[in-house]
């Protein structure tokens, strides 16, 4: 088997467990499921097509508003900051769980273990804030203007800790001595119409 044909069975073997641990809840739904690449089109027609269900679901179009919100970034995070295969290729997944009062957002893709630390301290920051103090971290990094070799300033992230109001809970699945698949994950609760 290829470096890269094991990686990705790795890939796709993390996928398959994360969904079907969602999918096993009591009462759950999936509402979206995507393991693969993640182009521009891919990331627009997700992102649109969850808002249509949510709609059809009547969900409040500010819980959508901030559904849109929480997807774009972590989808173009995926797109921007995953790392790639030994192929070129940027694997990641997204999967959208329905749990009756919150939705669960799951994202996910290769990084480069070099990154492990930096992620993991900026999540633990965001972690241990208050939404207020979100904000105004936000707001801090937003005027600051330091941005990152491929344009963000750690923003995805504050922005999904901003719109779901919940701890963004994360884990690293090692792949290989120099990658690893790093899972991010979140609540965002709801009240129909």
């Amino acid at each position: 088997m290829s470096r890269n044909t094991e990686i990705r069975t790795n890939l796709e073997g993390i996928y398959r467990t994360l969904h079907n641990d969602m999918a096993d809840r009591e009462g759950a739904v999936v509402v979206l499921s995507h393991f693969g690449e993640f182009s521009q089109d891919l990331v627009n027609s997700l992102s649109e097509g969850l808002e249509q269900i949510m709609v059809t679901n009547n969900v409040k179009k500010t819980i959508i508003k901030r559904m849109f919100s929480i997807m774009i970034e972590g989808l173009q995070n995926i797109r921007i900051h995953g790392a790639k295969d030994t192929q070129g290729k940027q694997l990641g997944h997204v999967i959208v769980l329905d749990e009756g009062d919150h939705y669960t957002i799951s994202l996910g893709n290769l990084i480069d273990n070099k990154k492990k630390t930096f992620i993991s301290e900026h999540l633990d920051k965001l972690n241990g804030m208050e939404p207020a103090e979100v904000k105004q971290y936000y707001m801090e990094v937003l005027g600051n203007g330091l941005l990152s070799e491929k344009g963000g300033a750690g923003l995805g992230f504050i922005t999904m800790s901003l719109k779901s109001k919940s701890k963004l809970n994360y884990t690293f699945n090692e792949c290989r001595a120099d990658f690893s698949y790093f899972e991010v994950n979140m609540q965002l609760d709801y009240v129909k119409k």
